[in-house]
């Protein structure tokens, strides 16, 4: 989208504000099909801090993640849709299995649907 979706920069405001992390939601970005749930920034930079941080090879790089981005007098609206527990949708398979942490640009997304869709192992 070359101008963001209102719609989903409103969902993704509610998201930051709330601190809520139960909003389902499915994007297309780039060709690429992405479900979960959405995080507030802050809580997705703490969660791939600590991952980071219980890494051996990628420990040094929890530190960039760990700080907030300093916030303005003027609230910004949301710029990112910050996924947790999320999937990239492949055919039948969701990868990874366990989820991923996604970080897209609401300017990315050229689909959006509330909910997440459910894909087979098998």
């Amino acid at each position: 989208m070359s101008i963001p979706d209102e719609l989903l920069v409103d969902v993704a405001a509610t998201v930051e504000s709330g601190r809520s992390n139960q909003m389902s939601l499915t994007v297309v970005a780039g060709g690429v099909v992405i479900t979960g749930r959405l995080a507030p920034e802050a809580l997705w930079r703490q969660r791939v801090s600590e991952v980071l941080t219980d890494s051996a090879r990628l420990g040094e790089f929890s530190g960039v993640f760990s700080h907030a981005p300093e916030e303005t007098k003027t609230v910004e609206p949301p710029t990112h849709l910050h996924f947790h527990l999320a999937r990239i949708l492949q055919g039948t398979v969701g990868m990874p299995e366990t989820g991923g942490m996604y970080r897209v640009a609401i300017a990315d997304v050229s689909a959006w649907t509330i909910g997440d869709f459910s894909y087979s192992d098998s």
